[in-house]
């Protein structure tokens, strides 16, 4: 099972972030946490890491919505979106599927909620 779907684009990295941010909004998501992970890891433990930010991404009416399925949804919660550069400076997007772990639950009505989410992560790699 895929618990990812990728795209590499032909954006610089700061422009990546910038494009799948906006997708995002597009789709109704907002960022509520950004990692930069190289930063982090430099900080915490003197690492040497490639370009990497975590984006929490969530459509509040959504999460409202698992959240009234179940109370423990939170702990899947935000979606999470990746950007990071590989060598040669090749840009991916990636993003969580939720439809996976969202089934395990055996919520159907989590189970839907995770595909509409799923369609919407979609849109937002396919108009990158």
């Amino acid at each position: 099972m895929d618990y990812y779907m990728a795209k590499s684009v032909d954006l610089g990295f700061d422009e990546a972030i910038d494009a799948v941010t906006a997708r995002l909004k597009d789709e109704g998501f907002g960022i509520l946490t950004e990692i930069d992970v190289k930063e982090t890891l430099k900080k915490k433990i003197d690492v040497d890491f490639r370009k990497y930010r975590i984006l929490g991404a969530c459509n509040p009416k959504l999460a409202h919505q698992a959240l009234m399925h179940e109370d423990k949804v939170g702990v899947l919660l935000p979606c999470n979106v990746i950007v990071q550069e590989h060598d040669g400076g090749q840009v991916e997007v990636v993003a969580m599927d939720p439809l996976g772990p969202m089934e395990a639950i055996g919520n159907p009505g989590l189970t839907e909620m995770a595909r509409e989410v799923r369609t919407r992560l979609e849109r937002v790699l396919s108009g990158l």
